[in-house]
């Protein structure tokens, strides 16, 4: 860790020297924020719209939101509303701007292996089902909808007159074939 302090503050002089680039003017050109410095917050977030069913649920992120019944929340079935996603995971549901109050209905829920199986027959269950994927898969044999009409191929080949194009394509063939005509 030492070592690699040592080395970064060498190689952010020489970094600096290389790329860095003077500004044409001293001054400090940034303009003023013109938001209140809480509303950030809202700037920076992920903002989605989300169509509300029948019931007043919507889905979000896997998550399915109920949204609580209200006068603001009746009329907006069939509509839809925005979710905005903060950086820290909350999530806030709006209507023209209204935050509206709702409850989860089913949170991420991921069940492991693990938890289904004790951990001392773990490694016995998991061994069964890569013996079970390893063997061979049977050969399925699948026959077209002719063949299970009982239609069976004769082998023969086609019979009937050959097209202009064939004809000639075989006298063409026949010619270069043909030894010692020129």
């Amino acid at each position: 860790m030492e070592d690699g302090n040592a080395f970064l503050s060498g190689f952010v002089q020489r970094f600096n020297a290389k790329f860095a680039k003077a500004p044409a003017k001293q001054n400090n050109l940034h303009r003023a924020l013109n938001i209140e410095p809480d509303r950030l917050s809202e700037v920076f977030c992920l903002r989605d719209q989300r169509h509300v069913t029948k019931d007043l649920m919507l889905k979000y992120d896997r998550k399915r939101i109920k949204l609580e019944i209200n006068d603001l929340t009746r009329d907006l079935v069939g509509k839809f509303v925005d979710v905005y996603e903060y950086g820290c995971g909350r999530i806030q549901v709006r209507a023209k701007g209204v935050a509206l109050p709702y409850t989860i209905m089913n949170p991420e829920r991921r069940i492991t292996h693990a938890a289904i199986t004790e951990n001392k027959r773990l490694s016995a269950v998991l061994e069964h089902i890569k013996a079970e994927q390893d063997k061979a898969p049977p050969k399925v044999k699948v026959k077209p909808i002719s063949a299970k009409n009982g239609y069976k191929r004769k082998g023969q080949d086609r019979t009937g007159t050959s097209s202009k194009m064939e004809t000639y394509y075989k006298r063409k063939r026949a010619a270069a074939n043909a030894p010692g005509e020129a």
